[in-house]
């Protein structure tokens, strides 16, 4: 499975069977992590058979949900688009793997998380359940291409296709927030605000670049 085809297919799961994933996916997975973490000097880290990273709601309205990945970077404001965006690349090859995923994004318990870290002056801004799920999930509820994007002219088909898998990316209570312009191969991106409009934003810009190839274009 591709990246792009796991953006196609991924859907929240919030229920997940009693069944480790295995270590040789574990390592794939922490081998991805680390990938990501050297590109953009966050601290990613996957954590298995543990709960402490789940609030108290989280645990409620899942089942068998023990495995995660912290998003943890600098405790700087800057770091949330950069955790969106390297969390959207884990979450999505966690799918090529053949696994399901839920972003927690306000019902982490950060403290919990924290104490898998290493190292200082690191912030927790959500976690990424990982496993089997007992399902597949159901596509979310989607705003029309035409809500989120303009182009100057004739919209290019790279661009029509990053508008397309854009609206596939999870966001915070599921707004879509975004606004999306395109001029020649310029491209600007926006996402409303809010606590974690940071982090949607990262999200975004990772899922329109998988649909329309980074080669196609530049960010404004």
């Amino acid at each position: 499975m591709t990246i792009q085809e796991a953006i196609e297919k991924r859907h929240m799961v919030r229920k997940y069977l009693d069944k480790p994933i295995p270590e040789t996916l574990c390592a794939q997975l922490r081998e991805r992590l680390q990938a990501d973490n050297r590109a953009s000097g966050l601290s990613l880290t996957l954590v298995t058979g543990n709960t402490d990273g789940l609030g108290a709601m989280a645990k409620l309205i899942s089942k068998n949900l023990n495995n995660y990945i912290i998003l943890a970077g600098p405790d700087q404001l800057d770091a949330d688009e950069s955790l969106g965006y390297w969390g959207a690349d884990a979450m999505l090859f966690a799918h090529t793997l053949g696994l399901n995923t839920w972003w927690v994004g306000g019902m982490f318990n950060a403290k919990g998380a924290a104490n898998h870290l290493t190292g200082t002056g690191l912030r927790v801004n959500g976690i990424i359940a990982v496993g089997y799920g007992a399902t597949q999930g159901i596509p979310h509820k989607s705003k029309a291409s035409s809500d989120i994007s303009s182009y100057n002219g004739t919209a290019p088909q790279w661009f029509q296709d990053g508008v397309a898998s854009l609206l596939l990316a999870p966001t915070a209570r599921n707004k879509q927030a975004f606004r999306v312009y395109g001029d020649a191969n310029k491209v600007t991106l926006t996402c409303g605000s809010g606590p974690f409009a940071g982090i949607d934003l990262g999200i975004g810009k990772y899922h329109f670049e998988a649909g329309a190839g980074k080669e196609n274009f530049e960010w404004a």
